[in-house]
């Protein structure tokens, strides 16, 4: 759709969307949320005109690269599912999700200080994150490797928390993860 939302995007404006999202996500991890429209502008090979018409401002810019990156952690989640070892794909799909931590919190910082309600705009990014999370949640417990009594908000407010540490001491992250580990 295009970014009223009113008729869906010609194949070249798709293109180009696509364009700036990876070109924004790869500029704000990289140089922080306060880089410029310009420098994501330069980096996707169009205009800054053309990263207005999609993304009228800067923080919508900002939320849909957040949304993009739940949606990605999604599918990636999704992908684990059938993987031999559930232990390891739950616990390596944490250390990955708490390894994009910095950017993301960053984001989500930054769209709550414009007012942005962070949680209603992930809406169904953030649900198909969460369900995919409890299928690998089940999974892992059914082969004994996580603790029976995680529900999977428990395992967000413990992936919440380790990002949180992973700012300030990197080393506490194993430590806070093994909690989910059977006694």
């Amino acid at each position: 759709m295009s970014a009223a939302g009113d008729r869906p995007l010609r194949a070249d404006a798709r293109r180009n969307r696509a364009r700036v999202l990876d070109a924004a996500d790869e500029i704000f991890a990289t140089k922080g949320v306060g880089a410029s429209t310009e420098e994501v502008a330069k980096r996707a090979g169009v205009g800054v005109g053309t990263v207005f018409r999609h993304f009228p401002t800067k923080e919508a810019l900002l939320e849909a690269v957040l949304v993009a990156r739940f949606g990605r952690l999604a599918e990636e989640a999704r992908g684990l599912v059938g993987a031999d070892d559930a232990g390891a794909a739950f616990f390596g799909f944490l250390a990955a999700v708490v390894d994009q931590s910095a950017s993301k919190n960053a984001f989500a910082g930054a769209l709550a200080q414009a007012g942005v309600d962070v949680e209603a705009a992930l809406g169904r990014a953030g649900a198909e994150l969460w369900e995919a999370l409890g299928v690998l949640l089940t999974r892992a417990q059914a082969a004994g490797a996580v603790r029976p009594d995680a529900q999977v908000d428990q395992v967000v407010a413990v992936l919440v928390g380790a990002s949180r540490a992973a700012d300030y001491a990197p080393s506490a992250v194993p430590l806070i993860l093994d909690g989910l580990r059977p006694r």
